[in-house]
C-alpha cells in the first residue's frame, strides 16, 4: 500500500486543489412579470412572483 513520505502542507494541498477551481458569476434570468434579473427557480425579489403567480406580498415603499 502506498504511504506518503511526508506531511503535505496546507499551502501545497490548497494550491493543488485550487488549480481546478474557477469562480463564476451566478446565472441570471429575466423575470417575466417585472423584467428584473433574478436567479432561476427562485422567487423574484422585486415583485414576489414565481412562475407568473404572486407568492410573496411586497410592501409598498412610501415617502
Amino acid at each position: 500500500m502506498a504511504v506518503p513520505k511526508g506531511k503535505v502542507s496546507k499551502a501545497r494541498r490548497n494550491s493543488r486543489n485550487s488549480a481546478n477551481f474557477k469562480a463564476q458569476a451566478p446565472t441570471l434570468v429575466e423575470c417575466p412579470k417585472c423584467h428584473e434579473m433574478k436567479r432561476p427557480h427562485r422567487v423574484c425579489e422585486k415583485c414576489g412572483s414565481y412562475k407568473g403567480e404572486t407568492v410573496v406580498e411586497q410592501e409598498k415603499k412610501s415617502k
